[in-house]
């Protein structure tokens, strides 16, 4: 019998960390919205599906390197995901672009516990 548990954590992070988390939300949020527009004005102009990558926007955006580039590719995940399941099924619906008021979740891989301390990677 497989049990499941869950764990609920409230962290309290300095002023420094704050404004770490901040920028790199607010990059995560920039770069799913700018690749986002950039797929949608590729396939307007081709009708094909452009394959972009955060990389690409680091050159033009230079303040993206400042973040964990793992928080980037988290976004290109994601909405690749969010691409993939829209063309299965019409009912889920297009994908949106990001808001600063809505709430932003931080990837299982870019956050990690070691010895009851959490660590960020970046």
């Amino acid at each position: 019998m497989l049990i499941l548990k869950a764990y609920k954590y409230r962290i309290y992070p300095t002023l420094e960390q704050q404004h770490y988390f901040a920028n790199v939300f607010g990059c995560v949020r920039f770069i799913y919205n700018k690749m986002l527009a950039d797929k949608i004005g590729h396939y307007k102009q081709t009708g094909k599906m452009l394959k972009n990558t955060p990389a690409v926007y680091k050159k033009a955006f230079p303040w993206l390197k400042t973040v964990d580039s793992l928080a980037l590719a988290n976004a290109q995940l994601q909405l690749e995901n969010a691409y993939n399941q829209f063309f299965r099924n019409k009912n889920v619906g297009f994908p949106t672009s990001k808001a600063k008021k809505r709430t932003t979740t931080a990837s299982q891989q870019t956050i990690k516990t070691e010895r009851s301390r959490f660590k960020m990677e970046g």
